[in-house]
């Protein structure tokens, strides 16, 4: 994961270390809100790799949610944990120590655009696993021909995108006019989708898979964390927003972002969640 992030999951030209930790800080509650989703994806891996797994990559890493996720389903499995950042790392190794897995996840401070031999010098890979991350590197197609060559022969690649930012507020939300979510999401979502199936065959991947994950939470499912995610969430949308939405649909989301008010998003108790994740599930032949 990259330092520097933009709407789609970035953070933009921020000052670094306040930026890394919202950014950690978001993605700690994105897997801790969707964790039936990610319990779905790598017991999915679980089943197409093997539980006996031995060696797992996590290309940018952050602050290792799916490090954590994995080396819970593969417990024989070592993850290195790889990301460009010294201080997500650092918050990675904490979380490990404190679920009693640290002997399990190794760090690497590495940018994964130059030579590899810190990365795989243990050897061969059986999981690699790319999530929200292909998209920041500056040439996919190397990362993912350094990604075969170190692929063991039946190994797999998990490389998955969010496909933008969930939705949470009802239609009508009281403040301002229904269908603001709605109307915030198509002034803010304006790039096309990330595509990786050709990239993978290109580097000589057998793509077995591309699938779609519809997650739809109620607040009993998500659970308590659900406000502070969906508050993080609808903030960061709201810092683009300020040319693009109309002066009443701004000021009704103001509203909604001000946790003295009584409909603020930090407090409500009808929030949902509503979004789509993208995997490309492909094999070293």
């Amino acid at each position: 994961m990259n330092a520097h992030r933009d709407i789609n999951g970035h953070i933009g030209h921020e000052r670094a270390g306040e930026a890394e930790k919202a950014m950690a800080r978001l993605l700690e509650l994105d897997a801790e809100v969707l964790a039936p989703y990610l319990a779905e994806l790598t017991g999915l891996l679980a089943q197409l790799v093997g539980p006996d797994a031995a060696r797992i990559l996590d290309l940018g890493s952050g602050p290792g949610t799916g490090s954590l996720a994995l080396a819970r389903q593969f417990p024989a499995a070592q993850v290195t944990a790889v990301d460009i950042c010294a201080q997500l790392l650092h918050r990675l190794r904490k979380q490990a120590a404190a679920h009693g897995i640290a002997d399990r996840i190794s760090t690497v401070e590495a940018n994964v655009d130059g030579p590899w031999t810190k990365i795989t010098e243990k050897g061969t890979i059986d999981l690699i696993w790319a999530a929200a991350f292909m998209h920041h590197v500056s040439d996919p197609a190397c990362t993912f021909a350094q990604a075969f060559e170190h692929l063991r022969p039946g190994g797999l690649i998990a490389v998955t995108e969010m496909d933008f930012f969930p939705r949470f507020l009802p239609e009508d939300t009281g403040p301002g006019q229904p269908g603001l979510e709605a109307r915030l999401h198509q002034a803010t979502n304006t790039r096309p989708p990330h595509e990786w199936t050709g990239a993978l065959e290109d580097a000589g991947f057998a793509v077995e898979e591309r699938r779609r994950f519809e997650i739809r939470l109620d607040g009993a499912q998500a659970g308590p964390a659900l406000n502070a995610y969906a508050h993080l969430c609808l903030a960061k949308l709201r810092s683009h927003a300020t040319d693009v939405l109309e002066a009443d649909d701004l000021a009704a989301l103001d509203a909604l972002l001000d946790e003295t008010q009584p409909q603020s998003i930090a407090v409500r108790g009808d929030l949902s969640v509503r979004t789509t994740r993208t995997t490309w599930l492909a094999r070293r032949p």
